[in-house]
Formats: C-alpha cells, structure tokens, sequence
C-alpha cells in the first residue's frame, strides 16, 4: 500500500479489501484495487491495470 493511500487504511475491511499473507504482508484485492481507480506503480500482485506498475494509469485490463 502507497502511502498517499494512508487515510483510507482505517477503512478497509480485511477480507474484501485486503489479506494478509503468512509473513504478515498487507496484500490490496483486486475489488480495491478497482475502486481505487487508478494505478500506484507499486506492481501489485492483483493490479486490474494495464499495463501493470504504470503510476496514474487508469486503463482497465480487460
């Protein structure tokens, strides 16, 4: 997660907008992703974007 994206994180609901992974990494879903609308550049496992780590990219992989 970005931090400009910080002031969302006491929204988020583990389970639809995250998960947690077995080393404790914060790992964003493909929901919030979306929602989101647009791309971090971070290259993030479920990034919806193409094409893929492009920060402020907005178009939608199909």
């Amino acid at each position: 997660m970005m931090w400009d994206d910080i002031e969302y994180s006491d929204n988020l609901k583990e389970g639809e907008d995250y998960y947690l992974t077995k080393e404790g990494y914060r790992v964003m879903t493909e929901k919030y992703l979306r929602e989101r609308g647009y791309c971090c550049g971070n290259g993030c496992r479920h990034c919806p974007y193409f094409p893929k780590a492009q920060k402020g990219n907005r178009n939608l992989r199909e």
